[in-house]
């Protein structure tokens, strides 16, 4: 028989503190996306895509590789991808090396659109978290965020 561990129940303050990270991130994404949509005409998720686009120099992702850095299902992925070549943001380019690959590739067009939309959103970035915290602060945050996300991939990477 396989006995059941016992939940380690949060203490008030670790509660506190999940929730508030909760909420704020919530509500700072909210915010962020909404001033985003409407400033530029990009929603968050459209961002996402095409900054990962812009973080290689060609400017061009294996789908599936692409989902990953977004964090997203390949259903969910090729939908947003669709959508976005409507627009004339992106290209699908099909892998000739493979056959069953594709390749993302940001348009001039989806390159203006971020480059127009980047000092707006930086600034709301900065107005709404990064200027509420000390240097200090910002230096706490980057080596938390680290840790966390290394332990999540080390734990994903054990389970694929």
């Amino acid at each position: 028989m396989v006995m059941e561990e016992i939940p380690r129940w949060l203490s008030a303050e670790e509660e506190q503190a999940w929730r508030g990270f909760v909420r704020m991130h919530d509500r700072l994404r909210f915010r962020l996306g909404r001033e985003l949509q409407a400033e530029s005409g990009l929603s968050f998720a459209d961002y996402a895509v095409l900054v990962e686009l812009t973080d290689v120099p060609e400017g061009r992702r294996r789908f599936l590789e692409l989902a990953r850095a977004v964090e997203w299902e390949k259903s969910r992925t090729s939908h947003h991808i669709a959508r976005m070549a409507k627009r004339g943001l992106v290209v699908r380019e099909e892998c000739p090396e493979d056959g069953r690959g594709a390749f993302v590739v940001i348009t001039p067009v989806g390159r203006a659109a971020l480059e127009a939309a980047a000092p707006r959103h930086v600034a709301a970035v900065r107005r709404a978290f990064i200027d509420r915290l000390s240097p200090q602060e910002v230096r706490v945050l980057a080596d938390l965020s680290r840790r966390v996300l290394g332990d999540l991939d080390e734990q994903d990477d054990g389970c694929g």
